[in-house]
């Protein structure tokens, strides 16, 4: 375990890690995508904290910026054919240091960039390199609220989890 306490910065993928990784069409070639509604408490948590989170995925879908603009992310990123190159970019230009980001991904498009950052989690079903990189693996498969318990590990961990989520929704833990 790392000091995650210095972490400001999420970087969270979509596909496999926010979704189940299946990509839907329609009739009109609109790709669809499940989202899991546990996972706004996650969300909702970090930024309860101060955390700001960026979703970076390879992809683009109109599905994902509607549920990210519920989701207030801070930053949306799509399309991003280099996830290194972006984040060392975004890196600089916002004097972020290692210790101050941290990576949920699932896939090997996802190993590179979580090199940038000092705390790494992933899903259940991620694959076998990023398992090995990983900080912390759910126990939740990538579409099913691993965003959610990943997050929810990292403030446990940070101390901060039930105060977060009794402001949020109130529930005096």
């Amino acid at each position: 375990m790392g000091d995650w306490h210095k972490i400001k910065y999420l970087v969270i993928d979509v596909d496999g890690t926010m979704t189940d990784a299946g990509i839907y069409y329609d009739e009109h070639g609109n790709e669809l995508k499940k989202f899991c509604t546990k996972d706004a408490a996650g969300f909702f948590a970090a930024k309860r904290v101060g955390i700001q989170i960026m979703v970076l995925t390879g992809r683009e879908c109109a599905a994902t910026t509607r549920r990210m603009k519920e989701m207030k992310v801070d930053f949306l990123v799509q399309n991003c054919k280099d996830k290194v190159t972006y984040l060392t970019k975004f890196r600089e230009e916002h004097q972020i240091g290692r210790e101050e980001i941290g990576y949920l991904g699932d896939d090997l498009n996802d190993l590179q960039p979580m090199k940038l950052c000092s705390f790494v989690g992933c899903p259940e079903d991620a694959c076998t390199e990023v398992k090995a990189r990983a900080d912390y693996v759910s126990a939740v498969k990538g579409g099913y609220g691993a965003v959610r318990d990943i997050i929810e590990h990292l403030l446990r961990e940070r101390g901060e989890w039930e105060q977060a989520v009794s402001e949020i929704y109130d529930i005096g833990v």
